[in-house]
Protein backbone atom coordinates (compact mmCIF):
# COMPACT_ATOMS: atom_id res chain seq x y z
CA UNK A 1 0.00 0.00 0.00
CA UNK A 2 2.64 2.52 0.84
CA UNK A 3 4.36 1.64 -2.61
CA UNK A 4 0.99 2.33 -4.06
CA UNK A 5 1.26 5.73 -2.26
CA UNK A 6 3.93 6.77 -3.44
CA UNK A 7 3.10 6.11 -6.87
CA UNK A 8 -0.15 8.27 -6.65
CA UNK A 9 2.39 10.70 -5.44
CA UNK A 10 4.15 10.92 -8.57
CA UNK A 11 1.68 10.64 -10.75
CA UNK A 12 0.72 13.96 -11.18
CA UNK A 13 4.15 15.22 -11.63
CA UNK A 14 4.43 12.86 -14.90
CA UNK A 15 0.99 14.10 -16.20
CA UNK A 16 2.33 17.86 -16.16
CA UNK A 17 5.88 17.32 -17.57
CA UNK A 18 5.45 20.26 -20.40
CA UNK A 19 7.61 22.89 -20.12
CA UNK A 20 11.64 23.49 -18.96
CA UNK A 21 11.08 24.14 -15.36
CA UNK A 22 14.28 25.90 -15.14
CA UNK A 23 12.67 28.69 -16.74
CA UNK A 24 9.69 29.22 -14.24
CA UNK A 25 12.65 28.40 -10.91
CA UNK A 26 14.83 31.51 -12.12
CA UNK A 27 11.75 33.77 -12.98
CA UNK A 28 13.22 36.05 -9.47
CA UNK A 29 16.77 35.98 -10.97
CA UNK A 30 16.73 37.72 -14.23
CA UNK A 31 15.66 41.43 -12.55
CA UNK A 32 18.63 43.89 -14.02
CA UNK A 33 20.91 44.69 -10.57
CA UNK A 34 20.35 41.76 -8.84
CA UNK A 35 22.66 38.69 -8.32
CA UNK A 36 21.07 35.65 -9.69
CA UNK A 37 19.32 33.24 -6.75
CA UNK A 38 21.72 31.78 -4.54
CA UNK A 39 19.84 28.58 -4.33
CA UNK A 40 17.54 27.01 -7.15
CA UNK A 41 15.57 24.86 -4.10
CA UNK A 42 12.98 26.72 -1.48
CA UNK A 43 15.12 24.60 0.74
CA UNK A 44 19.09 23.78 0.96
CA UNK A 45 18.29 20.16 2.60
CA UNK A 46 16.25 20.46 6.07
CA UNK A 47 16.97 24.47 6.08
CA UNK A 48 14.93 27.02 4.01
CA UNK A 49 16.95 28.62 1.81
CA UNK A 50 16.32 32.33 0.42
CA UNK A 51 15.07 31.29 -2.81
CA UNK A 52 11.38 33.12 -3.28
CA UNK A 53 8.57 32.53 -5.95
CA UNK A 54 7.57 34.86 -7.67
CA UNK A 55 4.42 37.17 -7.39
CA UNK A 56 0.55 35.39 -7.71
CA UNK A 57 3.00 31.63 -8.59
CA UNK A 58 1.80 28.42 -6.18
CA UNK A 59 4.13 25.75 -5.56
CA UNK A 60 3.43 22.71 -4.87
CA UNK A 61 5.88 20.51 -2.88
CA UNK A 62 5.63 16.64 -2.19
CA UNK A 63 8.91 15.91 0.23
CA UNK A 64 9.19 12.18 1.16
CA UNK A 65 11.35 10.33 3.58
CA UNK A 66 11.93 7.13 3.90
CA UNK A 67 13.06 5.25 7.57
CA UNK A 68 16.71 4.62 8.33
CA UNK A 69 19.02 2.57 5.98
CA UNK A 70 19.87 0.28 8.67
CA UNK A 71 17.64 -1.43 8.96
CA UNK A 72 18.60 -3.20 5.95
CA UNK A 73 16.81 -4.90 3.11
CA UNK A 74 14.21 -6.55 5.96
CA UNK A 75 12.48 -3.30 5.96
CA UNK A 76 13.49 -2.60 2.39
CA UNK A 77 15.87 0.05 3.40
CA UNK A 78 13.51 2.06 5.56
CA UNK A 79 10.41 2.34 2.40
CA UNK A 80 7.84 0.69 5.44
CA UNK A 81 8.86 3.85 7.76
CA UNK A 82 8.30 6.79 5.63
CA UNK A 83 7.34 10.23 6.06
CA UNK A 84 6.05 12.34 4.02
CA UNK A 85 4.97 16.17 3.24
CA UNK A 86 3.08 17.71 1.58
CA UNK A 87 3.69 21.67 1.28
CA UNK A 88 1.79 24.60 -1.06
CA UNK A 89 3.34 27.96 -1.30
CA UNK A 90 2.09 31.20 -2.54
CA UNK A 91 4.23 34.29 -3.48
CA UNK A 92 1.80 37.25 -2.24
CA UNK A 93 4.22 39.31 -4.44
CA UNK A 94 8.09 39.05 -5.41
CA UNK A 95 9.20 39.27 -1.62
CA UNK A 96 6.37 37.85 0.75
CA UNK A 97 5.09 34.18 0.19
CA UNK A 98 2.83 31.75 2.91
CA UNK A 99 2.76 28.30 3.22
CA UNK A 100 0.16 25.75 4.54
CA UNK A 101 1.80 21.53 5.04
CA UNK A 102 0.66 19.04 5.97
CA UNK A 103 3.17 16.05 7.48
CA UNK A 104 3.14 12.68 8.17
CA UNK A 105 5.51 13.22 11.38
CA UNK A 106 3.40 13.76 14.25
CA UNK A 107 0.24 14.88 11.75
CA UNK A 108 1.77 18.09 11.88
CA UNK A 109 -0.03 21.04 10.20
CA UNK A 110 2.19 24.25 9.39
CA UNK A 111 1.43 27.81 8.30
CA UNK A 112 4.30 29.85 7.46
CA UNK A 113 5.77 33.63 6.17
CA UNK A 114 8.50 34.24 4.49
CA UNK A 115 9.88 38.01 4.35
CA UNK A 116 12.49 39.22 1.72
CA UNK A 117 14.10 42.19 3.78
CA UNK A 118 17.21 42.55 1.81
CA UNK A 119 18.40 41.24 -1.66
CA UNK A 120 21.77 40.66 -2.93
CA UNK A 121 22.64 43.46 -5.58
CA UNK A 122 25.74 43.31 -7.76
CA UNK A 123 26.43 46.80 -7.15
CA UNK A 124 25.10 47.04 -3.75
CA UNK A 125 24.38 44.36 -0.68
CA UNK A 126 26.87 41.47 -0.63
CA UNK A 127 23.82 39.14 0.81
CA UNK A 128 20.37 38.19 0.94
CA UNK A 129 18.45 38.36 3.93
CA UNK A 130 15.08 36.39 4.35
CA UNK A 131 12.96 36.03 7.89
CA UNK A 132 10.91 32.87 7.86
CA UNK A 133 8.12 32.13 10.78
CA UNK A 134 6.26 29.28 11.38
CA UNK A 135 3.47 28.02 13.50
CA UNK A 136 3.02 24.16 14.22
CA UNK A 137 0.39 22.10 15.14
CA UNK A 138 0.98 19.11 16.56
CA UNK A 139 -1.98 16.62 15.64
CA UNK A 140 -0.69 13.65 16.92
CA UNK A 141 -1.50 14.69 20.95
CA UNK A 142 -4.39 12.60 22.07
CA UNK A 143 -6.45 14.09 25.08
CA UNK A 144 -7.20 10.34 26.35
CA UNK A 145 -3.54 9.81 26.76
CA UNK A 146 -2.46 13.48 28.27
CA UNK A 147 -5.44 14.80 30.50
CA UNK A 148 -5.35 18.54 30.86
CA UNK A 149 -4.09 18.48 27.29
CA UNK A 150 -5.25 21.84 25.48
CA UNK A 151 -4.87 23.68 22.01
CA UNK A 152 -1.77 25.70 23.21
CA UNK A 153 -0.08 22.56 24.57
CA UNK A 154 0.09 21.51 20.97
CA UNK A 155 1.37 24.05 19.37
CA UNK A 156 4.97 25.18 18.00
CA UNK A 157 6.28 28.11 17.10
CA UNK A 158 9.42 29.01 15.19
CA UNK A 159 12.01 32.34 13.16
CA UNK A 160 14.52 31.84 11.27
CA UNK A 161 17.05 34.92 10.05
CA UNK A 162 18.12 33.54 6.30
CA UNK A 163 21.32 35.11 5.12
CA UNK A 164 23.01 34.14 2.24
CA UNK A 165 25.71 34.87 -0.38
CA UNK A 166 26.45 34.14 -3.79
CA UNK A 167 30.04 34.55 -4.03
CA UNK A 168 30.43 32.80 -7.93
CA UNK A 169 28.86 31.33 -10.55
CA UNK A 170 29.03 27.87 -8.39
CA UNK A 171 29.17 28.54 -4.53
CA UNK A 172 26.83 29.94 -2.65
CA UNK A 173 26.46 30.03 1.04
CA UNK A 174 24.34 30.46 3.83
CA UNK A 175 23.68 31.56 7.91
CA UNK A 176 20.43 30.62 9.73
CA UNK A 177 20.16 31.88 13.29
CA UNK A 178 17.66 29.75 14.68
CA UNK A 179 14.57 30.86 17.57
CA UNK A 180 11.91 27.65 18.05
CA UNK A 181 9.51 27.00 21.11
CA UNK A 182 7.66 24.13 21.75
CA UNK A 183 4.73 25.13 24.28
CA UNK A 184 5.07 20.69 25.39
CA UNK A 185 8.34 19.39 25.46
CA UNK A 186 8.98 15.52 25.43
CA UNK A 187 12.26 15.69 28.09
CA UNK A 188 11.77 17.45 31.75
CA UNK A 189 15.47 18.63 31.13
CA UNK A 190 14.49 20.69 28.17
CA UNK A 191 13.82 24.47 27.82
CA UNK A 192 10.83 25.39 25.43
CA UNK A 193 12.40 27.94 24.40
CA UNK A 194 15.75 26.57 22.20
CA UNK A 195 18.25 28.19 20.20
CA UNK A 196 20.29 26.95 17.09
CA UNK A 197 22.39 28.38 14.52
CA UNK A 198 22.50 26.68 10.95
CA UNK A 199 25.29 26.46 8.26
CA UNK A 200 24.53 25.62 4.73
CA UNK A 201 25.84 25.78 0.84
CA UNK A 202 25.18 25.01 -2.90
CA UNK A 203 27.83 23.80 -4.84
CA UNK A 204 27.07 23.77 -8.81
CA UNK A 205 28.48 20.36 -10.33
CA UNK A 206 27.11 20.82 -13.59
CA UNK A 207 24.80 22.92 -15.57
CA UNK A 208 21.64 20.30 -14.21
CA UNK A 209 23.69 19.12 -11.08
CA UNK A 210 24.29 20.31 -7.84
CA UNK A 211 25.70 19.37 -4.45
CA UNK A 212 24.40 20.66 -1.17
CA UNK A 213 24.24 20.40 2.54
CA UNK A 214 23.43 21.70 6.10
CA UNK A 215 24.14 21.43 9.52
CA UNK A 216 22.12 22.51 12.66
CA UNK A 217 23.69 23.42 15.91
CA UNK A 218 21.40 23.48 18.72
CA UNK A 219 23.05 25.86 21.50
CA UNK A 220 20.99 24.55 24.34
CA UNK A 221 19.62 21.06 23.80
CA UNK A 222 19.22 19.52 27.45
CA UNK A 223 22.36 17.60 28.67
CA UNK A 224 20.21 13.47 28.57
CA UNK A 225 18.31 14.69 25.61
CA UNK A 226 19.33 11.50 23.27
CA UNK A 227 18.35 13.65 19.96
CA UNK A 228 21.10 14.97 17.46
CA UNK A 229 22.39 17.86 15.19
CA UNK A 230 20.73 17.64 11.83
CA UNK A 231 23.54 17.12 9.17
CA UNK A 232 22.56 16.59 5.64
CA UNK A 233 23.71 16.04 2.48
CA UNK A 234 22.07 16.60 -0.95
CA UNK A 235 21.96 16.62 -4.78
CA UNK A 236 19.55 18.61 -7.01
CA UNK A 237 18.75 18.22 -9.97
CA UNK A 238 17.41 20.30 -12.59
CA UNK A 239 15.43 18.64 -15.78
CA UNK A 240 12.66 19.54 -17.99
CA UNK A 241 9.50 19.25 -16.00
CA UNK A 242 10.75 18.62 -12.80
CA UNK A 243 12.83 19.61 -10.06
CA UNK A 244 14.36 16.93 -7.60
CA UNK A 245 16.01 17.24 -4.30
CA UNK A 246 17.35 13.86 -3.45
CA UNK A 247 18.87 13.47 -0.12
CA UNK A 248 20.62 11.64 2.95
CA UNK A 249 19.78 13.28 6.19
CA UNK A 250 19.94 11.71 10.40
CA UNK A 251 16.72 13.71 10.58
CA UNK A 252 13.77 11.80 9.44
CA UNK A 253 11.32 15.07 10.52
CA UNK A 254 10.94 17.91 7.68
CA UNK A 255 10.08 21.34 10.32
CA UNK A 256 12.26 23.76 11.62
CA UNK A 257 11.27 22.13 15.45
CA UNK A 258 11.33 19.10 14.66
CA UNK A 259 14.34 18.73 12.43
CA UNK A 260 16.29 20.70 14.87
CA UNK A 261 14.84 19.07 18.21
CA UNK A 262 13.97 15.46 17.56
CA UNK A 263 17.01 14.35 14.83
CA UNK A 264 17.29 10.66 16.41
CA UNK A 265 19.71 9.62 13.50
CA UNK A 266 23.53 8.87 13.63
CA UNK A 267 26.00 9.24 10.56
CA UNK A 268 28.69 7.48 12.22
CA UNK A 269 26.08 4.52 12.44
CA UNK A 270 24.75 4.48 9.70
CA UNK A 271 21.45 5.27 10.74
CA UNK A 272 20.70 7.75 8.58
CA UNK A 273 17.04 8.53 6.27
CA UNK A 274 16.64 9.00 2.50
CA UNK A 275 14.46 11.10 1.15
CA UNK A 276 13.09 13.50 -1.88
CA UNK A 277 11.76 16.84 -2.60
CA UNK A 278 9.59 17.03 -5.73
CA UNK A 279 8.23 20.79 -6.93
CA UNK A 280 5.62 21.76 -9.14
CA UNK A 281 4.97 25.61 -10.09
CA UNK A 282 1.81 26.54 -11.38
Amino acid sequence: MKKLNILIFLLPFLIWAQDDLLDEIDTDSVVIGYEKAAFKGLKIVNFESTKMISKKQLYFVVSHRFGSIKTGIGDFFGLDQAVTRLNFIYGISDGINIGLSRSSFQRTYETSLKLRLIRQKKSGSPFTLVLFNSMLLNGSLDEDVLPGLELQHKLSYSTQALISSKLNKNLSLQLVPTFFHDNLVALDGQKNSQFAVGIGGRHKLTKRWSVNVDYGLHLNRASDSPFKNPLSIGFDLETGGHVFQLHFTNAQPMNVNTFLGQATGDWSDADIFFGFNLSRVF
